[in-house]
């Protein structure tokens, strides 16, 4: 349902661009120039933890290969259709938003919080003049946060007993059951959910919204740094072991480079979140925008200290900066690749040219 509004969203922003609206003339790139795109530093960098907030959750289709029944064929598949629907998707149906909505509309300006009556693209189909699709709108969104809402259960329990099974988290959460579920967790994640209704609740509840949001969007960038770094050190540990990228299921097309590159892209948003955040000379306004950071650092810092010094079992995890190469385990648990059936074949591309060449199939197979 998602897919199939987002798409028709995008035929009918270029319809309303091109002035085919009941409403309006065409537009064009207008608002582009009038009031203008990225007119303002300061504000284009503070809209990064909400970007951040919206993109996160799609490294979820990696967290779903443990409990994949056959992770070999579906992984690549799913990973290769988040990067292409996050382009076209995402990106494209943005960038129509920017053409058809100014930026300093008062609608927007005025908006505070979860509000979907303030939404860009709602609010583009009541200005073109077209009655009806505004409620559809709201009605996707709405189906929308319920996926999110699932998605968040899935992934925040598993994150849970992976952490209690490791000692990181109360052992009770370790817990599962016949079926495999981590009924503690999701129970737990379920109980949380509720804050949701303070922001109907409570008179203050879009200040708490922000502040969750703010939370939320931030860890984003340490959480997709860290996978970057992961990947980067993995692919150390792999080569150092004796083993060839060849023999992984599912190799990241830009490799390590594309990791460091996304390492640095997580960095620089995080540097410029530390200028949004700093810039109002606000105690508050640092730690609404930034208050994952120090979180960040003082769950580290405790468990370094933890385990180093209060807690000695062997057992735990110890808290430190990196696992030295050579002593990486990058064998055990590894799946027998017995139990991957009807897998599609390798293609080995020898030049970039070719690479380049067979990326409009890839595209393609990918999305679909």
């Amino acid at each position: 349902m998602k897919v199939i509004a987002v798409i028709g969203f995008i035929i009918l922003g270029i319809v309303i661009d091109c002035g085919g609206a009941p409403k309006g003339g065409y537009l064009g790139t207008h608002y582009w120039y009038n009031p203008g795109a990225f007119t303002d530093f300061y504000g284009f960098c503070s809209v990064f933890v909400t970007a951040a907030f919206a993109f996160s959750g799609t490294e979820l289709a990696g967290l779903a290969a443990a409990e994949a029944s056959n992770p070999a064929k579906s992984l690549p598949k799913a990973t290769k259709q988040v990067f292409w629907r996050i382009m076209i998707f995402y990106v494209l149906a943005t960038f129509i938003v920017g053409l058809i909505v100014p930026h300093d509309a008062d609608y927007l300006l005025n908006s505070a919080g979860a509000n979907t009556k303030a939404s860009p693209f709602v609010v583009s189909i009541q200005n073109a003049g077209i009655s009806g699709l505004p409620s559809v709108m709201n009605a996707v969104i709405t189906i929308s946060v319920i996926s999110v809402a699932n998605s968040a259960t899935f992934g925040s329990s598993r994150t849970l007993q992976a952490l209690a099974t490791r000692g990181m988290a109360p052992k009770f959460l370790a817990y599962v059951d016949k079926k495999g579920r981590p009924l503690y967790c999701i129970l737990l994640q379920i109980a949380f959910g509720f804050l949701a209704f303070i922001n109907e609740a409570s008179s203050t509840g879009s200040v708490i919204f922000n502040w969750l949001l703010a939370l939320s969007g931030t860890i984003s960038f340490f959480v997709w740094g860290s996978i970057c770094l992961a990947h980067i050190r993995f692919r150390a540990g792999w080569k150092y072991h004796g083993r060839e990228v060849s023999e992984l299921a599912f190799a990241a097309p830009f490799g390590v480079i594309g990791s460091w590159i996304g390492l640095g892209l997580n960095a620089m948003c995080l540097v410029a979140e530390f200028y949004v955040s700093v810039y109002p000379k606000d105690v508050q306004v640092f730690f609404e925008n930034y208050l994952a950071g120090p979180l960040i650092i003082l769950l580290f810092v405790g468990w370094v200290v933890y385990t180093t010094f209060i807690n000695k079992d062997p057992k735990l995890e110890r808290g430190a900066w990196f696992i030295k190469v050579q002593d990486m385990d990058v064998f055990s648990n590894m799946r027998d690749t017995a139990l991957d059936v009807d897998l599609p074949p390798k293609v080995v591309y020898n030049t970039w040219g070719e690479w380049i060449k067979a990326a409009p199939m890839r595209v393609v197979r990918s999305i679909f």
